[in-house]
């Protein structure tokens, strides 16, 4: 697993960093007292290399109305005013503050202008803040936030975020102070107090079973409660005859001591009425409670004397969370745990709230259309933003990205309700696969083939598949960022079984044309019989074509007339009623998969039913971008090859070369692109060749690709049926490209561990994807490691892992799909228990409730028949259909079943209480989250909430705590066998969402332009560039985004490479947090930021959270794939360098012998990362008096390193010269008195080493070598130690402590290993 390689300072934190340190720490931490949505600090356009970035941030004086009078708010002009506005509300001194403006010299400000349009703004210039009078909409605004504020709203509930939305376990494992919490001298204290029996790691166990605990947030006590209640008061609204006096809302606040004020919200604040609850005087209440206040906060602490204090006490409880920890999540959905705690427990408690109801119409008002929005035009003219400028980019960027954050937001939430049936369809006649919606200005339909668009494709698969290609072919478009092109905003819903498109609706989609016109303007019409052809589509067409290596091509109609289009057929173009050029149907941007369709797929149906070697269900098998990418790299490396042969040909023939220089100049633009565009490897000999005899010109490069081939298009003439055979070669091509290049070359790295291995199904589809392998030839990479190592047998194991759980997703889609939604948690359920509770119950039975069932007389139940041996020749059949892979008996036995189940529940979206469902779970969570396994309760809890049977309070004697309900009111009382999942386990179902947002090209740029400058060693400009990608990340996507958590994962890296430590730890920290909010608490991208954010703490002389973190990782591993996964010994060779840093030797050992143990079960026993591993682990044998067994150890390294890399190599000499030390230690040792000499032994051998330190973690997927420092990644001369043997001598005899050896000078080395690991995770 690789490691940069760092120095000895580095781990001692002995290093001095030079000055932009503090440039680092200036940037980071501004980002602390900001919203969400990013700090108005950080400069937005500056340029790469302006040293006067800094400078632009500046503190004013904002001049208050009340106490404390005066505050002071760091700005830039880069900022506007409405960021100054979010950081004044922010601040604890100006809660109260919500409606206002801002005056400078006298002048009012403009609320949307940029700081830098007010005249005369510099630092220490005063903004006097005004309180202006209320609007209706500004005092429910005013209430909402007033209620957030004081801890009175309660805990929110929607169909999108299920329970514990965007939660995280950071400060639980942890926690953050800040960069200054911990001196080095406390840090020290803290390390000295670890022990053998008292660290994070002491009682681990390596093959121990997994604990549910890790994934539940610790108990937590309540918040203190600042007032009893605060609601909208049952007078509301206010009369007419009121409302002319310029009352607004009325609002009922019970305080803790338990009085109950009537408030009238007017225009000019809130006062105190003489309404009661039975009497309407909304006039001022007389002396003494006549308090008014501008600020109902202000008005509260007036009327409740025990507030001030318990709002104080709130604020402390607050602060003491990291602020990340508690943003609420506004630009991105916030991920959903699987395993959640039961109801009972106070972190899910549902606590009562009357506002919660009201809530629609405090952000609505009374007439429900402020959330009534026209996102197509939103969308639209966000696009359209000039993009000139740095700034105006920016500005563009940041808003596209917040609203399609919102229509994602709404979309998600209506299609959750469509899927539901809460809402009217506008075609109610039609089948309900072909009915239509809108809702909240978002228009809805099914991925199914209501109308027969797709019948010759496969019907409801096909369309199914479609759209999920259409998002994506969206989310490309949207990438390129065309002028003059739209796009719909676009996301897919899978929600209970139902597959729903949200888009926003294109002006004239609907539009009735006359009969002789078509209903698009440019592509093909209902299908492929009649194609529409429109020139002005042709310029912006034509660009999407060219970016994605589309071949402009022939099409004929069913008259046999030819047209020429830029896209595919089935891509079609709409001109809007606003005038707007639309992009429609992406789902075939690149051509279908042709060796797959001939060998799995074939139109003919014999006796209603196609062969069973060629059903596969449908025919939208398209191959992936990413391959079409990486075959243009390939032909352009070999075009760039043979230019450069006819060149020397050339010129070894005496022909003049002058013409290839003469557009030298002119080209090089060209060839820098293509550089950049990714052509690395072997595909990079020939341009690298290039570098050396001259550039070579590729504008006459050119290849693209016919998107209809092989899609019943019939050519006319023979010139056009040779030009389309040619088209049909090269997809061809490019298919024997996938299965004779990309598949091998994919299983070779992971064997070789040339990349990182992927912990779940997730990573390896992500990694598959990246690779441009499609997910359905998962089942070939399943057969190709059947043969192979432990490392291909492992993800043998994951790949057949990942096809039963989308196998399973199939099946339980198909039933879920017909049910009423009550009914959904019995049918999961009992497919759950088919699958994976036979242990417990080997002929389980579907538990519903009659009640129900009489009241969805038409809903199918045919899931109650499901039987474990059905379920599982379900399974076999969709694996084999869809996988084309024959899962072997008894494949059930061999599945781990805790992980089966998280993939299950991920790919559901299910939420399920927190308890044992599978033998290899532990059970060591609390009593209070974990409901009892066992079912000898008496009582019984109801089914989905209803009592069976309508008793409703009627005491019944109930039985198997919760288990299956009476079969009918006069069941018989003999017990059942327990089952493993009961429908109230499955505490909720959320929507699965797939957007098509864009990343920002800007922050992209600037942090590429970063990583190229530190790989060319220009510090002082990289570190500006990366700096300017972080300021653009947060303020364009907000604070609490994935791509956020991804870039702080990356710069921490790169900051920890050029010893950047303090500014490393701090960004690794929140890649942690974000990560957990809005990706997953146990995805594999948090467990790698958990490892590496170990990996600094440690760095930093905080070795105890680094252990801390290293448990938690440990333990998300064993959870996601178990605890013997092919790249863990990185991990386990990390925690013994921590534990013998606090020279905890014989636990160290420990460590490394398991590591060396992972090492030769997974990669040989004669590899080089055994041997290096070797070498390591013969120092910690010798650390830990075991003298005969270092020498052994050593012997072991040296004899592969001797046969591996030769006699001459490094490595071989140096374990060599250990060899013969460790020899003569331990001869000696044998002869003298072994109490002294075992002593300095001990002493000579403890010295921090290259070697003994910890290494990032290989990210997913990616190479060791993929990094900032810019070493050889082919190099295998080792950084087994820095010393001289003669060193090594001198500082044995000597009589000096560790220090001085430390301070020895040291040249480092690379780690020999044959994956390369040197370098970093980047």
């Amino acid at each position: 697993m690789g490691g940069g390689d760092c120095d000895v300072e580095t781990l001692n934190g002995a290093h001095e960093p030079d000055n932009s340190k503090d440039i680092i720490k200036s940037k980071i931490n501004h980002c602390e007292h900001h919203n969400e949505n990013g700090a108005i600090v950080k400069p937005a356009t500056a340029q790469a290399g302006d040293d006067q970035n800094i400078e632009h941030v500046f503190d004013v004086s904002i001049v208050l109305p009340h106490q404390p009078y005066d505050i002071q708010i760091p700005v830039s002009l880069q900022g506007q005013i409405q960021d100054l506005r979010s950081a004044i509300v922010e601040q604890p001194s100006t809660f109260q503050y919500t409606c206002f403006h801002l005056e400078h010299s006298g002048q009012r400000v403009n609320d949307f202008a940029d700081l830098s349009d007010v005249k005369g703004l510099a630092a220490g210039s005063e903004i006097r803040l005004i309180e202006d009078p209320y609007t209706e909409r500004e005092a429910r605004m005013h209430v909402v936030r007033i209620r957030e504020i004081i801890g009175a709203a309660g805990n929110r509930v929607d169909v999108l975020n299920g329970v514990d939305a965007g939660l995280s376990l950071h400060e639980s494992v942890a926690p953050w102070n800040g960069p200054d919490a911990a001196s080095a001298a406390k840090l020290k204290s803290v390390n000295s107090r670890l022990t053998a029996d008292a660290n994070p790691l002491s009682d681990f166990k390596f093959d121990g079973l997994l604990s549910i605990q890790t994934l539940l947030p610790p108990s937590q006590d309540a918040p203190p409660k600042t007032i009893k209640a605060l609601s909208i008061s049952p007078w509301n609204p206010p009369p007419p005859m009121f409302r002319q006096r310029g009352h607004l809302l009325y609002l009922q606040l019970t305080t803790n001591e338990g009085e109950q004020f009537q408030i009238t919200s007017h225009v000019s604040g809130f006062f105190v009425n003489r309404s009661s609850n039975s009497k309407f005087d909304p006039a001022p209440k007389a002396s003494p409670k006549n308090a008014m206040a501008h600020s109902l906060l202000t008005l509260i602490q007036t009327l409740s004397p025990s507030f001030g204090g318990a709002f104080n006490m709130l604020l402390e409880a607050n602060n003491k969370r990291d602020p990340l920890a508690t943003f609420q999540l506004t630009s991105a959905i916030p991920s959903n745990p699987w395993l959640v705690s039961a109801s009972s427990s106070a972190a899910t408690a549902h606590q009562p709230d009357l506002t919660r109801t009201q809530e629609t119409y405090l952000l609505s008002g009374v007439e429900n259309t402020e959330t009534l929005r026209d996102w197509n035009e939103e969308i639209q003219s966000t696009r359209e933003l000039p993009r000139e400028t740095v700034q105006e980019r920016v500005f563009r960027e940041r808003l596209l990205a917040k609203i399609f954050a919102e229509f994602n937001d709404a979309a998600a939430r209506g299609g959750a309700l469509v899927a539901r049936g809460e809402v009217a369809p506008l075609n109610p006649t039609e089948s309900k696969d072909a009915q239509i919606f809108v809702y909240n200005g978002i228009f809805y339909s099914f991925g199914a083939d209501g109308v027969g668009t797709f019948t010759s494709e496969g019907g409801d698969e096909a369309a199914r598949i479609a759209v999920g290609k259409d998002v994506a072919g969206v989310k490309v478009v949207n990438q390129l960022d065309i002028p003059g092109l739209a796009t719909p905003g676009t996301i897919i819903v899978d929600y209970l079984g139902k597959r729903l498109v949200a888009q926003s609706i294109v002006p004239g989609i609907f539009k009735q044309r006359e009969p002789e016109e078509p209903q698009v303007d440019y592509g093909g019409v209902e299908g492929k019989d009649i194609v529409a052809d429109n020139d002005a589509f042709v310029p912006t067409f034509s660009q999407v074509s060219k970016a994605l290596k589309v071949k402009k091509h022939a099409v004929w109609d069913k008259e046999g007339k030819k047209h020429m289009l830029e896209g595919s057929v089935e891509t079609k173009g709409l001109l809007g009623t606003d005038g707007r050029k639309y992009i429609l149907d992406l789902y075939r941007l690149t051509p279908l998969d042709i060796s797959w369709l001939d060998a799995y797929w074939t139109d003919s149906v014999e006796h209603d039913q196609k062969p069973l070697e060629r059903n596969y269900p449908h025919r939208m098998s398209v191959l992936r971008p990413e391959l079409i990418e990486s075959y243009w790299r390939v032909k352009m490396s070999e075009y760039v090859k043979a230019e450069l042969d006819k060149r020397m040909k050339d010129q070894k023939d005496g022909v003049d070369g002058g013409t290839s220089d003469q557009p030298r100049e002119k080209s090089s633009p060209e060839t820098d692109d293509a550089q950049l565009n990714g052509i690395s490897g072997a595909e990079t000999n020939g341009l690298e060749a290039a570098k050396d005899r001259g550039r070579v010109d590729i504008s006459a490069f050119s290849l693209s690709l016919n998107p209809d081939v092989f899609c019943g298009q019939v050519p006319q003439t023979a010139e056009e049926k040779e030009e389309w055979a040619n088209d049909e070669r090269e997809v061809r091509a490019v298919t024997d490209h996938l299965h004779q290049k990309i598949i091998p070359e994919f299983i070779h790295d992971l064997k070789e561990q040339e990349v990182g291995f992927p912990m779940d199904g997730q990573s390896l589809s992500r990694l598959m994807h990246k690779r441009g392998i499609n997910v359905r030839y998962i089942g070939k990479l399943a057969s190709l490691s059947k043969e192979g190592s432990l490392r291909l047998q492992s993800l043998k194991r994951l790949a057949e892992q990942e096809m039963i759980a989308r196998a399973f997703k199939h099946v339980a889609n198909r039933y879920l799909k017909k049910l009423p939604t009550a009914m959904a948690p019995s049918c999961v359920a009992h497919l759950l228990n088919c699958l994976l509770g036979t242990d417990k119950n080997g002929s389980p039975k579907a538990q519903m409730d009659e009640d129900l069932q009489y009241l969805y007389k038409d809903a199918d139940y045919s899931f109650a028949d499901a039987t474990p041996s059905s379920l599982q020749a379900d399974i076999e059949a969709q694996t084999q259909l869809r996988y084309r892979y024959t899962l072997e008996e008894p494949w059930l036995s061999g599945v781990r079943r805790a992980q089966l189940l998280r993939e299950i529940a991920l790919k559901l979206g299910l939420q399920l209480i927190a308890k044992d469902y599978c033998s290899s779970l532990e059970s060591e969570s609390r009593p209070s989250d974990l409901v009892p396994m066992t079912n000898g309760a008496v009582t019984q809890s109801p089914v989905n909430g209803h009592t069976p049977n309508g008793n409703g309070g009627k005491k019944k004697k109930k039985r198997n705590n919760g288990d299956s309900p009476p079969a009918s009111a006069t069941a018989s009382m003999i017990l059942e066998p327990p089952q493993t999942f009961v429908a109230d386990d499955i505490v909720n179902i959320v929507p699965i969402v797939k957007d098509s947002n864009s990343k920002s090209v800007l922050a992209e740029e600037a942090l590429e332009a970063g990583r190229i400058s530190m790989i060319q060693n220009q510090k002082e400009l990289g570190q500006e560039l990366l700096l300017e990608s972080l300021s653009l990340h947060e303020q364009i996507y907000g604070i609490l985004h994935p791509e956020v958590a991804r870039v702080y994962h990356q710069l921490a890296m790169l900051y920890y490479t050029i010893e950047e430590k303090d500014a490393a730890v701090e960004l690794a920290h929140k890649a942690v947090v974000i990560s957990e909010r809005t990706i997953g608490i146990d995805s594999d991208e948090t467990i790698l930021s958990y490892l590496n954010l170990s990996l600094f703490e440690h760095a930093n002389g905080n070795t105890a959270v680094a252990l801390a973190c290293q448990r938690h990782a440990l333990e998300l591993w064993k959870i996601i794939y178990g605890p013997d996964h092919p790249d863990i010994m990185t991990t386990y060779n990390n925690a013994a360098v921590m534990l013998q840093h606090l020279k905890l030797f014989h636990e160290s050992r420990v460590w490394f012998e398991k590591s060396h143990a992972v090492s030769e079960e997974m990669c040989g026993k004669d590899s080089i990362s055994t041997a290096s591993l070797a070498f390591q682990l013969a120092q910690a044998l010798a650390l830990d008096q075991d003298h005969k067994g270092a020498v052994n150890r050593m012997r072991e390294a040296y004899s592969i390193f001797h046969h591996k890399l030769g006699p001459d190599d490094r490595n071989t000499k140096e374990a060599d010269s250990w060899l013969d030390q460790l020899t003569v230690n331990a001869v000696s040792i044998a002869k003298h008195a072994k109490d002294v000499q075992a002593q300095k032994v001990r002493r000579a051998l403890f010295t921090p080493r290259v070697t003994l330190r910890p290494q990032p973690q290989v990210p997913v997927g990616r190479s060791p070598t993929e990094g900032m420092n810019g070493r050889d990644p082919h190099s295998t001369t080792g950084g087994l130690d820095n010393r001289s043997i003669d060193e090594l001598m001198k500082y044995i005899e000597s009589s000096g402590g560790g220090d001085a050896a430390r301070k020895t000078p040291t040249k480092k080395r690379k780690n020999p290993r044959s994956r390369r690991s040197a370098g970093s995770v980047l």
